[in-house]
């Protein structure tokens, strides 16, 4: 399929990166996947080629030049790998990378799942057409499952795709606010150090904790007040989401868990969801000050939107204090990470739970 490699061995790596993207079950979502991926890496162009260009517009090519100041620091101060990504820009003409579908049933937070060669089990698919995301939603939706559908700013090939140029930066993030803009780079380069491949709440966590980390020390070392400042409001934000969301998230997960009837079981949902948004509108008329960045989520609010959440937080705190442990030492840390990483699933978030 690419000019100058064995059919075979692109075949393989291509699908690959097909399930890497958010798994895969028939020959249709193989095309699909391998198709998306390949228009992504066909529209990428070296950073210093885009910077370069005279068509590039001012805001563009700074915004270039700080996610290169931010891969540099990557490799020099988070010992994150130095390789292709992020070294190459793509505009997708869109708004998301991909769209991720989750689901879970009427009365339960554990989301669907599918598993699949390379990645094991995850508990999402990813579409490169809103179209064809909203398709597979409303097929689950046939199945009684709620589901929700979010568009993904960016996905990591685990840097199995380096040959091809790595996972390059795109417009669906490079303008975010600076410290939002490490983050995520952090983030997707830190799928790269360790995996497992059945567990994507401790794939997730990992990478949120590093994100997490990395940003607070790029914030202290090279953000500009006005960055610092931007970030504070943002992150207070996002913390008094996620703390709002844990609770009702725990709540209903106690009401599903218990004996009660289905009957009441759906009577204490509809009255935690009621809640739930009651309690968002006062923060948007008190703390946030009318701030609507999270209205489309509290107003599709589900099953589904909720336990994925916990993919990315839950085990967090125990990677944070795990960084501690390892002397805020990145390459210990990260050897650590993927000792656990080799465990059996079970094995693996028992020992990181009691750390």
């Amino acid at each position: 399929m690419v000019a100058g490699i064995g059919a075979a061995a692109t075949l393989v790596a291509l699908l690959a990166t097909a399930c890497l993207t958010a798994g895969c079950s028939s020959l249709g979502y193989y095309v699909q996947s391998v198709g998306g991926h390949l228009d992504l890496v066909a529209r990428a162009r070296p950073v210093a080629d885009v910077t370069a260009d005279t068509a590039t517009s001012a805001a563009l090519g700074q915004r270039l030049a700080l996610s290169q100041r931010m891969r540099d620091f990557a490799v020099a101060e988070l010992a994150l790998p130095e390789n292709r990504s992020y070294r190459r820009y793509a505009d997708l003409g869109r708004n998301a990378a991909v769209w991720n579908v989750v689901a879970a049933p009427e009365l339960s937070l554990a989301l669907e799942t599918w598993c699949f060669p390379v990645v094991g089990c995850v508990g999402y698919r990813g579409y490169y057409e809103r179209a064809a995301a909203d398709a597979q939603a409303q097929t689950l939706r046939a199945r009684g499952l709620e589901v929700s559908v979010y568009g993904v700013p960016a996905y990591s090939t685990l840097g199995k795709l380096d040959w091809l140029g790595g996972d390059p930066l795109l417009n669906t993030f490079v303008h975010w606010p600076e410290a939002e803009l490490a983050r995520l780079i952090f983030h997707e380069l830190s799928h790269q150090v360790a995996y497992a491949s059945d567990d994507t709440m401790f794939n997730e966590s990992f990478a949120t904790a590093v994100e997490r980390i990395g940003g607070a020390r790029w914030l202290a070392l090279y953000a500009s007040d006005a960055a610092r400042a931007q970030y504070a409001a943002l992150d207070g934000r996002r913390n008094d989401f996620r703390a709002l969301t844990a609770r009702y998230r725990d709540r209903l997960d106690t009401l599903f868990r218990s004996g009660a009837s289905d009957a009441d079981k759906r009577a204490g949902k509809a009255a935690l969801m009621a809640e739930l948004r009651a309690e968002h509108a006062g923060l948007k008329a008190d703390k946030w000050a009318g701030f609507a960045g999270y209205d489309a989520w509290f107003e599709h609010a589900n099953n589904a939107s909720l336990g994925v959440l916990a993919a990315y937080n839950e085990l967090v705190p125990q990677f944070e204090r795990l960084f501690e442990r390892e002397g805020r030492d990145f390459k210990r840390f990260y050897a650590e990470v993927r000792r656990l990483a080799g465990l059996p699933k079970a094995e693996r978030q028992a020992t990181l739970r009691a750390k």
